[in-house]
């Protein structure tokens, strides 16, 4: 199975009004990827009710929208992002509880609404998560999160992801096209078509596979890491400015790439193995995130759900220039 997926959509949620607007954006978004009316019902209450809270306690921020590609069929995933001063978890879990006033139904029966539903918030601000699958889709979640956005709202953007399954094994590519805009796309994706024939390739042969389909475009920077659930190994291979780490509760340890530009020149990229990886985070960021983060910054983080996790780093550290892609995988042999 393979994943590749679109820009993250994103509503501001300043006024009372955008609050509709963003249930209505909700539950379109569903109808057209499979949902039921029933179902669709469910993600413009959830829609509603996330958007509502960020007013509540926040007075502005955002929801994000995406579309999760599924073994068969489509989920919905949305993330409401604040940044104000965080709030009392507890409390908001607790149905009738609301943080403004207003009669409101809680986290608590919200969460109940959703397949996948996580929580981080401190005195930075708030990020919740919500997943929701159609009542037939029995598939597990897949622990994964992504976000991806493109220089002032672009259509196009340059940044690439992919992430590859089979059965416990994981591969997981970025490419960050040069530049950004419709050529940054265009090298992005002609690297992202060779990689995903042969995403568990040997790293040597399959960067030379990239490299030969990015020849003619602008080129860009490049990296995949290939995680062997049974072996409880991972192997890395990168070239140029794209940033990956090795996450765990204790400490964090960043893969090294080489210097280059795949699609023009490059030295043979030489891949880095890595063993006993099994309950790691894996994370992987183009140069539009800064690198200067550090998870143990936000107490409890790393406990979280990857899609939460992507959407703090984003927030925070987010250079604003560039096109930016933040995917954070966990590594689980359960994984397939």
């Amino acid at each position: 199975m393979t994943i590749s997926g679109s820009l993250t959509q994103v509503l501001l949620i300043e006024e009372n009004s955008q609050i509709g607007h963003a249930r209505r954006i909700a539950q379109k978004l569903a109808e057209r990827h499979g949902f039921d009316e029933r179902d669709a019902g469910r993600v413009a209450l959830v829609a509603t009710e996330l958007a509502s809270n960020v007013l509540k306690h926040a007075g502005r921020g955002e929801l994000h929208l995406r579309v999760l590609l599924r073994g068969t069929g489509f989920g919905i995933e949305m993330l409401a992002v604040d940044r104000a001063n965080g709030f009392d978890l507890d409390n908001c879990l607790t149905d009738g509880f609301s943080t403004g006033g207003t009669q409101g139904i809680g986290l608590g029966a919200i969460s109940r609404q959703t397949e996948v539903f996580d929580v981080y918030s401190d005195t930075r601000g708030a990020v919740l998560l919500a997943r929701l699958y159609s009542r037939n889709d029995s598939q597990p979640d897949m622990r994964f999160g992504v976000s991806q956005h493109s220089l002032h709202n672009d259509p196009a953007c340059g940044d690439v992801w992919h992430l590859a399954f089979n059965g416990a094994d994981i591969s997981a590519l970025i490419i960050d096209g040069l530049g950004h805009g419709e050529d940054a796309e265009r090298a992005a994706r002609a690297g992202e078509k060779a990689f995903a024939l042969t995403p568990f390739a040997s790293p040597a042969s399959l960067m030379e596979d990239l490299h030969r389909e990015m020849i003619g475009t602008r080129g860009g920077a490049v990296a995949f890491a290939q995680f062997q659930g049974e072996r409880d190994s991972l192997t890395f291979a990168g070239v140029g400015n794209i940033g990956a780490s090795l996450v765990t509760v204790e400490k964090a340890h960043g893969l090294a790439s080489h210097p280059g530009i795949v699609g023009g020149q490059y030295r043979k990229a030489q891949p880095f193995d890595y063993a006993h990886v099994n309950g790691h985070l894996l994370i992987m960021y183009s140069d539009g995130l800064q690198s200067r983060w550090n998870l143990q910054d936000y107490p409890g983080l790393v406990h979280r759900h990857p899609a939460v996790i992507a959407a703090v780093l984003h927030r925070d550290f987010s250079r604003g220039r560039d096109d930016v892609t933040v995917l954070v995988v966990a590594l689980e042999a359960t994984h397939g």
